[in-house]
């Protein structure tokens, strides 16, 4: 299979977008993730597939709480800071739970969670995330990302 076709036959698929961020030495560590499930109501948990290469993960996964915001429409260049290199909350505001749980301001909504179980899936991780606290907004509308790059609802 041609990675290159495959990630193209993905990019056909809209997802949302969400930052899953964490205090880590007191300082925020965090990162963009579309590949985001709903899993359970009892236990509730999430699920994140995030990169075998990630250099990020390994620092937040050892976090005392996970953070996960769903990014709003206007959060495009959040997403950017997050995905790229250095130091991703430079430009980016942020809050911490008592947790130690990192959220975008703003977000369309937010999961305080523990990391409850890491499951191999190829060339990635799939982080399945305990929600210990959630709070969302209904009338703001999520960040979508499809066929390469970010889009609104209309």
């Amino acid at each position: 299979m041609d990675p290159t076709v495959l990630r193209a036959a993905f990019a056909c698929f809209p997802s949302g977008v969400t930052a899953l961020s964490g205090l880590v030495s007191g300082k925020p560590a965090g990162m963009a993730v579309s590949s985001f499930a709903s899993i359970s109501l009892e236990p509730p948990l999430i699920a994140a597939s995030i990169q075998r290469a990630s250099t990020t993960w390994p620092i937040l996964r050892d976090a005392p709480a996970l953070g996960v915001s769903v990014l709003a429409e206007h959060h495009g260049e959040v997403s950017r800071g997050l995905s790229g290199p250095g130091d991703r909350f430079a430009e980016v505001d942020w809050t911490a739970s008592e947790s130690g749980a990192v959220f975008i301001p703003g977000a369309t909504a937010w999961f305080d969670c523990t990391l409850h179980q890491e499951v191999p899936a190829g060339d990635h991780v799939i982080a399945l995330l305990k929600v210990t606290a959630v709070e969302f907004r209904r009338s703001s509308r999520p960040l979508v990302f499809h066929g390469g790059g970010f889009r609104k609802l209309a």
